[in-house]
């Protein structure tokens, strides 16, 4: 496969890795904790608790950390060029999201999964907007590999 070829093929399967990330994070801002917020306190934790373990999966983690891997790889290929500065804009907003999911969310769910009151665990993980933090970041990053490939062309 030619240098060209592959560094086309590493953008496209990271873009197709963020688009599913950000999808999930979207998704999570917008539709699930939304939902879970119409809960008992019980069910809301059981439901995240489940949530926590599920998705612990070889499927989601090959899209989690292969967005940012494949990413910047695809900003070293591309460095120097229009293109990889997109790529580089890209790897740094999901790598702020990958940061916000390490140090906040990961910390969050631990608690989460601790024996207590329900509505104890629910108030202190319910306090704080991570998740659409992330669903922005990593959707600024989709953004910005989407970009990538036409970056320095003149529009006809």
């Amino acid at each position: 496969m030619s240098e060209k070829r592959s560094s086309r093929a590493v953008l496209g399967a990271a873009t197709v890795a963020m688009g599913l990330i950000a999808g999930v994070f979207y998704v999570f801002a917008c539709a699930v904790m939304p939902a879970l917020d119409r809960s008992d306190d019980r069910t809301y934790v059981e439901v995240m608790r489940d949530i926590n373990v599920v998705i612990q999966n070889p499927v989601f983690f090959l899209s989690f950390l292969g967005a940012l891997a494949l990413t910047g790889v695809s900003a070293w290929q591309l460095r120097g060029t229009a293109g990889g500065r997109w790529v580089a804009a890209a790897l740094a907003a999901y790598g702020l999201a990958f940061l916000v999911t390490v140090v906040f969310n990961i910390p969050l769910n631990d608690a989460l999964a601790a024996k207590g009151d329900p509505a104890a665990l629910r108030e202190h993980f319910k306090e704080v907007a991570w998740n659409v933090v992330r669903a922005v970041l990593s959707t600024v990053a989709l953004a910005c590999l989407t970009r990538a490939p036409t970056a320095g062309r003149r529009a006809a």
